[in-house]
């Protein structure tokens, strides 16, 4: 066991030959060397307090500024979305289903205008180009028939589309907000949400217009009739939870007009672009007045 001599401090014969060889050096305790290391630890410490606010300064000078809304930036965000998500925002569009709010279950607080501006260029083109094919078929089948290119027609759509697409969310979106100030419980969508509920209600009217090339007016009649009933129920299933709580009235007005604003697209469009061709009728009239000035000569020279 060790005796009590043993557990006290020993000088070392090393140190002893190093402070005769050295009188003058002088010696620093371990006491005094942590009182030194926690003046520097603090001296450090409060370097750090002082550069903090300096960082955080530096940070806020950094951050982002929001774009102006007359820049490019400002709208970039708008075009924020991957294939997968149009895509999926078209399929519940195509096909809507009862319980299942466009907005809610699709858009999720994510509008776009990257899926709506897209698919109202495409549909302008495809309603021009099918009118331009369906009226060279015609004048194939039918000979009384003269096709004649219609390039206006293409601004025409071009004008009605996109119109349709911007100016009908706007009023129907203030209509919302001026209800609501009324004090009526209403859902308020933001306006760009409901330029995309409109912009993808758009899209089932591509193929439309596509099966639309076939001559045949009963064809044209069914596909335009099944088209506008699947996208008015997409619009009706996506803005009745908005109105509902208002008046009985006022609600079921709101949600025909809705509907009737929705209808009067493609019937005018199909008067419009998928008529039977003017020429057409023109050629039978002067064909029966031939036949009937005919008639008229065979019968008096008979006499």
């Amino acid at each position: 066991m060790a005796s009590a001599d043993d557990l006290k401090f020993q000088e070392f014969d090393e140190a002893a030959d190093l402070l005769a060889l050295h009188p003058d050096a002088t010696t620093q305790s371990i006491n005094e060397g942590g009182k030194d290391a926690n003046l520097t630890i603090e001296s450090e410490d409060e370097s750090d307090l002082t550069r903090q606010p300096s960082d955080e300064t530096e940070l806020l000078g950094t951050e982002k500024k929001q774009p102006s809304f007359w820049t490019f930036e400002y709208y970039q965000s708008f075009f924020d979305v991957d294939t997968n998500q149009v895509l999926s925002r078209i399929r519940a569009s195509f096909i809507p289903l009862p319980g299942r709010n466009f907005v809610r279950h699709s858009l999720r607080s994510n509008p776009d205008l990257y899926g709506p501006f897209w698919i109202c260029a495409t549909l302008v083109f495809a309603l021009a180009i099918s009118c331009d094919v369906s009226n060279v078929i015609s004048s194939y089948l039918d000979d009384n028939i003269h096709y004649s290119s219609q390039f206006r027609k293409v601004t025409v759509a071009a004008v009605t589309i996109y119109s349709y697409a911007w100016l009908v969310p706007l009023g129907l979106w203030g209509f919302l907000q001026w209800r609501k100030s009324q004090g009526m419980n209403i859902i308020s969508y933001t306006f760009l949400e409901t330029v995309c509920v409109y912009g993808y209600s758009l899209f089932i009217f591509i193929p439309t217009a596509m099966v639309c090339i076939v001559p045949l007016q009963a064809v044209q009649w069914a596909v335009i009739l099944v088209a506008t009933m699947l996208s008015g129920i997409l619009l009706a299933l996506t803005f009745w939870p908005a109105v509902c709580d208002d008046t009985k009235a006022a609600a079921i007005t709101t949600l025909i007009v809705i509907v009737l604003l929705h209808a009067l697209l493609p019937v005018l469009s199909k008067f419009y672009f998928f008529s039977v061709p003017g020429g057409s009728d023109k050629h039978q009239g002067s064909m029966k007045a031939q036949q009937l000035n005919s008639t008229l000569k065979n019968t008096s020279v008979a006499h």
